[in-house]
């Protein structure tokens, strides 16, 4: 129904589960689709006792865009083979293991299957999940799908503002109160520009006619466009650099000349050249590389120092670092430009830590603006030096100030990773093209070569990834609720009636040390490099005011001084602590398919589950009260009855139950992991009695062409 096929399959194929032993393996079918690998078994996994419901992918599938690699073995001949797409295999394969984007590894054996079907089921993965074509990804046909169940609507249950109509902007417009902006139509039909969206914001006191005029000049004739608005007046705006080196003096004056005048004081406008700030996209790229070869690839039962040290080597913690600093504190802009302007809004408003504002804030500032998902993700293989995971250093940044201010989002790290997960299922808007114009210019072109009747429309919908429907049901969804989470509709209960919660100033939930110097610059203080205890932290962080009297203090790190010397509102600002230590890995995406840093009924998921009992608990004697005043509290009846909402209707995950003996304990299938399962992947361990040992531990970098030149056939 949803336009996937079969392409090919192997009967008996084995689905290794332990690295070490083989009495634990699945036996069953392994299928290629033009959607993804699946793995049909009647067998089930040991020790796993949770799986949530993925309504596109089933427990052991693999989307075709998530595979990186394709490696075929033969055990006898001591041979491997890197393949690419139409390539062809001299010899009989009796392993297949894939390398997939989101760092999970995954072997297969075949020494009971037969031997051309083994080999055709891994010359099908291997051509399907490199398209020569953006019309070959998977998402056309399944749009193409939703078109056929009765004109269905995809997204049509979305609450997320998608910014491709004027009305979205103009609310946000509102929203922020940016009184001396406009919306601007002058890019219907992307007539000005093919990468910006038909339509954005721009100063109210610019004439289309000179938008037009000045388009020329910018690289991608990407004309300034509007962010997002300060309560104090001050704008946030983006844009590219100016090509036309001759105009650009006049051009400069120009557009700030018309930014100054939006501002309610007229402020001079402040500039940040991010190309010379931030590290370039194949940099972020060789980070991600090197730290996937620490976590995934190199033996565990290495030291824990060595281990650290391969670590901080990648550079990716100290990138992240980078684009915090940047955004606490250009190239066509479209990359790191992304990143920054997102991660700007997300420390000063708190609409933008709402699930809901989080996701308008991504469609506006990485899908609308035109982020190059299509090639960053690298979906057509075509381009290895285009690939760059720049909205997983968005989303780790994310996690790090999610860290530090654990009650400032309302969303948790499951949706983060879920998110993340969701660039490798092709099949929506947000992740599948370079812009607005590239999405509706294929759509057509689909159209017309499938003649596909659409009536008026013209072009394909395609669902966006806001629409969560289309992966998870209404239960799973709520893994993404955090029970902290302080937001302007939180409510709380003052002498038995329900309040609305009202703003006070709070202290900051986050195990993070105030009082810092102003030395330290928040963190970006050079000779720092690793603090051991606790106690010479402190002792490192303490204020020397004999010292700050003698340097003197620009007005950035002032106001970063004074800011971390009082509470935090979670309401407010937040700023990220930015030394080396406050700025850690992201344990649960990038460990989580790792068997042995999986800790069983360990982990932030023990603190999480106890808050999410409390939460639930206090959410059912809310709704218990509302009761009990709106029948007047006559008879008690309603108190007198446990709370009789059904447990789907509650925000929390974990439910509390209210029978008399309820200690709340763990849930044995907790761990570190959770709600991932690293349970047959089989990351780092040599795989013994087979050539690839040598091989594997031989490999530098995933398993590169060039690492098996010698040994393919």
């Amino acid at each position: 129904g949803n336009g996937e096929i079969v392409v090919n399959e192997a009967n008996f194929v084995r689905k290794c589960i332990a690295a070490e032993s083989s009495q634990d393996d699945l036996w069953g079918k392994l299928i290629c689709t033009n959607f993804k690998i699946s793995f049909i078994t009647h067998n089930s996994i040991p020790q796993q006792k949770f799986q949530y419901v993925h309504h596109l992918l089933g427990e052991h599938d693999i989307p075709l865009a998530c595979v990186d690699q394709v490696v075929t073995v033969n055990d006898a001949k001591g041979k491997q083979k890197v393949l690419g797409s139409n390539q062809k295999l001299k010899f009989n394969p009796t392993e297949l293991i894939l390398y997939c984007k989101d760092f999970r590894i995954v072997r297969f054996r075949f020494d009971e299957a037969g031997p051309e079907s083994a080999k055709k089921v891994c010359l099908a993965i291997a051509h399907y999940s490199q398209p020569a074509d953006p019309q070959l990804l998977f998402g056309f046909e399944f749009a193409q799908s939703l078109e056929r169940v009765n004109g269905v609507d995809p997204g049509g249950g979305c609450q997320t503002p998608l910014f491709d109509r004027p009305s979205d902007w103009d609310r946000e417009i509102k929203r922020t109160g940016a009184s001396e902006w406009r919306v601007c139509s002058i890019n219907e039909g992307y007539t000005v520009s093919p990468s910006l969206p038909e339509y954005f914001v721009v100063p109210a006191s610019m004439a289309d006619l000179d938008l037009k005029q000045y388009a020329c000049s910018y690289t991608g004739q990407r004309i300034p466009m509007w962010c997002w608005n300060h309560s104090n007046g001050s704008s946030l705006v983006r844009m590219s650099s100016i090509c036309d080196v001759q105009q650009q003096r006049k051009l400069d004056q120009r557009v700030s000349s018309a930014i100054t005048k939006s501002h309610p004081q007229r402020s001079e406008v402040l500039t940040s050249d991010l190309d010379k700030t931030l590290p370039s996209i194949q940099e972020v790229q060789a980070a991600l590389i090197k730290l996937r070869q620490s976590c995934v690839i190199e033996p565990f039962e290495e030291s824990e120092e060595k281990w650290l040290s391969s670590m901080e080597n990648s550079r990716w913690t100290e990138y992240v670092r980078f684009s915090l600093i940047c955004s606490s504190s250009l190239e066509e802009d479209r990359d790191l430009c992304c990143v920054v302007a997102s991660l700007v809004q997300l420390m000063l408003d708190p609409h933008c830590r709402s699930l809901v504002g989080f996701q308008a804030l991504v469609q506006k500032e990485w899908v609308m603006a035109g982020h190059r998902f299509l090639d960053r993700c690298n979906h057509l293989k075509k381009n290895d030096k285009e690939e760059a995971p720049l909205f997983l250093l968005f989303l780790d940044c994310v996690w790090q100030l999610m860290n530090q201010y654990p009650a400032a989002f309302e969303f948790t790290e499951t949706y983060l990773t879920v998110l993340s997960d969701s660039m490798w299922i092709p099949v929506f808007s947000t992740f599948l093209f370079n812009c607005p114009q590239q999405r509706a210019e294929y759509s057509r072109e689909f159209v017309h070569s499938k003649s596909i009747p659409l009536g008026n429309e013209q072009a394909l919908k395609f669902p966006p990834v806001w629409d969560w429907s289309q992966q998870f049901t209404l239960k799973d969804q709520t893994l993404f609720n955090n029970p902290l989470y302080v937001g302007k509709g939180a409510t709380c209960v003052q002498n038995g009636t329900v309040k609305t919660f009202r703003r006070t100033k709070q202290r900051n939930y986050s195990s993070t040390v105030r009082g810092v110097p102003s030395a330290l610059k928040n963190g970006l203080r050079g000779d720092v490099d690793t603090l051991s205890r606790r106690n010479s932290l402190v002792a490192r962080l303490r204020p020397d005011f004999s010292q700050a009297r003698e340097v003197t203090e620009t007005p950035c790190e002032r106001f970063t001084r004074e800011w971390f010397s009082r509470p935090t509102d979670l309401q407010g600002l937040l700023l990220p602590q930015l030394l080396p230590t406050h700025v850690t890995l992201w344990r649960l995406y990038f460990l989580r398919w790792v068997p042995e840093a999986s800790i069983s009924q360990g982990g932030a998921i023990t603190a999480f589950h106890k808050l999410s009992l409390l939460a639930d608990e206090i959410e059912s004697l809310q709704n218990q009260l509302r009761q009990y005043n709106t029948s007047g509290g006559v008879g008690g009846t309603p108190a007198s009855t446990p709370n009789p909402a059904h447990p789907e209707h509650g925000r929390m995950y974990f439910k509390c139950t209210p029978s008399p003996n309820r200690a709340a304990s763990t849930p044995e299938y907790l761990s570190s992991s959770f709600p991932f399962s690293p349970v047959g992947n089989l990351c780092r361990r040599s795989i013994l009695g087979t050539p690839l040992t040598k091989f594997l531990n031989g490999a530098k970098i995933w398993l590169s062409t060039e690492t098996l030149a010698n040994e393919t056939v």
